[in-house]
């Protein structure tokens, strides 16, 4: 819709508000990533914000946004003349997942740059979103290479283009707002550090609160413009709290025991580097302007932290994001307030209606009720529930399980706990794919390593130059060159391949039948699946995880990105019953299937955890280890890499695993031997199955 929902409009979701004006206040403060469940109202709330930002005032055709009071004396469209300057609205930019590099950065002709020897440049997205917002939905989706420029880009306030020796450089500051869904897989460590700030929003399970959010969205589909005009004096009066924040920023005094108090607080969370104290300082320093104050208080250091530190304490990959408060308290009180008792000020955004804040609504006038927060989320007063993630993990109890009863076999256990994770040795799928870039198998991609050469397919962006003048070398003569010229022509161009690392899809069939049942051995193999996930996590992969047991198998987790979902369901896999080896293979075959029909360029990796056992034929019925056999060959004529975990434990052994590692035409590997430090069971890539060890299946 062409009319935004009105920022003060929201309903609750107080934290995101806050840090959005504080980036608004001072986008010194590095930008915020906003985590949370769908239907948040994450992508509301950045939209809405735009309207708030104070007009810029440009230099008139200039394309990157030069002001005019201080023009950038390397602007590409410079040098500007000192003239009139024309106003214009704060641009809020939008970066889709599928962006390319050129897209972001701004691409170069590069036929004209080789033929002519002119820079013929056209901006991209961060030129666009100069002196604005830059708005990043789905962030984690992202290319990492895409990742690593937005946030360079950010970090320095200027974006490099390079091509084959052709430069240029333009000013990109901007306000960077990432959105993610945390079930669709995380940012790396190192990229989450890159944000400022960083919010969790969740729905509220309040139903007055969601009955005003329905209500506000309806109104405001059914009338745009009258509801926009409701919320227009409120509007108006934090779009001036802004203003006026920015202009008393450079007044506001960061004293050392704030100072203190920050570089307390960050050693005792433990965050790594000097950029977290750096960013609470800031953050402190916009809280207090916004308040209207010219001292950073203990109060301001103390929302800064759990606004700035939660996403860089140092925490295992499966942990959930957050701060202990009880601790940040005892750090901040080993630190005398010097500041007297403070005055009554006006509350911060979104503390009350009373300051005309976001959650203030219009006083008796258009109907609209002045508590709620956003279209899609809540109002802050009552405490929201855990998310899924966050909630106690109990471990239920064998009378509590799920009883098996559709065949003879142990009885059912309760789950049992994962033994603590080790470093993996690399599984990988042979050959060279074309998927989603990653640290996984070998691939061709838009970044690595140059291995050759090809006529360019569509747009040329990775010119390889020796190729390019050696396809023009031989035709010198015939195009009447003269003098020390190269003439080049379009079909000389050659475009560079590039050969990476992509992702995978890990698909794990957990065999959590009786034979496995044994509590010693079951925490060893979810030790062991849990530190393949924590490999997989690493290297950017997709995850699935399908189990098996009494006569069914079952995908306890569809292929996602969100590692920590998998890990949250191997936790809680109860154990029990007969072994129906041939189903779980079958459910494999069938979860593949879909996901190449999806996916096609994404390869899959089967890890089947077992000790090989087949005591069940399932509903199918006849032989189970014959069946088990023919499902396993179904998969290798599928082309489908695969690799067996044996579990099998005692001083006799079967080897039965090894016979399905043999059917499926991948390797064996034992428990012990999947360490990465393990001297024995070495493996480094995945093998198809050959004809041979077909035939002789």
């Amino acid at each position: 819709m062409s009319t935004p929902y009105p920022f003060t409009a929201l309903v609750g979701q107080t934290d995101l508000r806050l840090a959005l004006l504080l980036n608004a206040v001072s986008p010194a403060v590095g930008g915020v990533l906003v985590r949370g469940e769908k239907g948040t109202a994450k992508s509301t709330a950045v939209r809405a914000l735009s309207t708030l930002l104070p007009q810029v005032d440009v230099v008139p055709g200039c394309r990157f946004s030069c002001a005019p009071t201080a023009p950038d004396p390397v602007c590409p469209d410079g040098p500007h003349e000192p003239g009139p300057a024309a106003a214009r609205p704060a641009r809020m930019v939008e970066l889709p997942v599928g962006a390319s590099e050129d897209r972001l950065v701004g691409a170069l002709d590069i036929e004209r740059a080789l033929s002519e020897g002119v820079k013929a440049f056209e901006p991209g997205l961060l030129a666009d979103a100069h002196r604005g917002i830059l708005y990043v939905d789905e962030v984690n989706l992202l290319h990492d290479h895409l990742i690593d420029l937005l946030l360079d880009a950010a970090a320095m306030g200027a974006s490099y283009v390079e091509r084959e020796g052709v430069s240029v450089r333009h000013a990109a500051r901007f306000l960077l707002v990432g959105t993610m869904n945390p079930e669709e897989g995380e940012l790396r460590p190192q990229l989450l550090d890159r944000f400022g700030l960083t919010v969790e929003v969740a729905a509220s399970r309040e139903p007055l609160q969601r009955v005003e959010v329905v209500r506000r969205r309806l109104a405001y589909e059914d009338d745009p413009a009258g509801f926009a005009g409701r919320w227009s004096g409120d509007e108006e009066e934090v779009r001036a709290r802004v203003v006026a924040a920015r202009a008393l920023l450079p007044q506001v005094r960061l004293g050392d025991t704030s100072l203190l108090q920050i570089a307390a607080t960050c050693a005792g969370f433990e965050v790594d580097g000097m950029r977290a104290d750096i960013v609470m300082a800031r953050t402190a320093t916009a809280l207090a302007a916004w308040a209207g104050r010219t001292e950073v208080r203990k109060e301001d250091v103390r929302q800064a932290a759990l606004l700035a530190l939660p996403h860089r304490r140092r925490r295992n990959p499966f942990d959930a994001p957050g701060l202990d408060e009880e601790k940040l308290d005892r750090i901040l009180d080993g630190f005398p307030d010097e500041e007297p008792d403070p005055e009554p000020e006006p509350e911060g955004p979104g503390e009350g209606p009373e300051d005309g804040g976001p959650d203030g609504g219009p006083d008796g006038g258009g109907g609209v009720p002045p508590q709620g927060s956003g279209p899609d989320a809540p109002e802050a007063e009552p405490e929201p529930p855990a998310e899924p993630e966050q909630q106690p993990e109990a471990q239920p109890s064998a009378q509590e399980a799920p009883e098996n009863g559709t065949a003879a076999g142990p009885a059912e256990q309760a789950p049992v706990r994962a033994s603590e994770p080790f470093r993996t040795k690399m599984l990988s799928v042979p050959g060279l794919g074309e998927g989603a870039s990653g640290r996984r198998s070998r691939a061709r991609t838009a970044h690595g390593r140059t291995t050759g050469a090809q006529r360019p397919r569509g747009q040329l962006t990775k010119l390889h130059l020796a190729a390019t003048v050696h396809a023009a070398a031989p035709h010198q003569k015939a195009r009447g060159r003269t003098g020390r010229g190269l003439v080049v022509r379009k079909d000389d161009l050659r475009q560079a391949t590039r050969e990476g690392r992509e992702g995978n899809l890990v698909l794990f069939l957990v065999d959590a039948s009786g034979s496995m049942a044994a509590r010693q051995r079951m925490s060893a193999v979810k030790g062991a699946v849990l530190s393949l996930l924590l490999d997989a996590y690493q290297r950017r992969d997709k995850v699935g995880l399908i189990t098996f047991r009494g006569s069914t198998a079952e995908l306890a987790l569809p292929p996602t990105s969100s590692v920590d979902a998998a890990a949250a369901r191997l936790e809680k896999l109860p154990t029990g019953g007969r072994t129906p080896l041939a189903a779980g293979l079958l459910k494999a075959h069938e979860v593949l299937r879909i996901e190449r029909l999806r996916d096609p360029s994404r390869r899959p990796l089967l890890v089947v955890v077992t000790d090989g056992r087949a005591t069940s034929a399932g509903a199918v019925g006849g032989d189970p280890r014959a069946l088990s056999a023919r499902s396993a060959r179904l998969l290798a004529a599928g082309g489908v890499a695969s690799v067996v975990v044996d579990c099998e434990s005692g001083p006799v052994r079967l080897g039965l695993a090894g016979v399905l590692a043999a059917d499926l035409g991948g390797p064996a590997v034992t428990l012990d031997g999947l360490r990465a430090d393990a001297l024995a069971g070495l493996v480094k890539n995945v093998r198809t199955p050959s004809p041979t060890l077909r035939r002789a299946a």
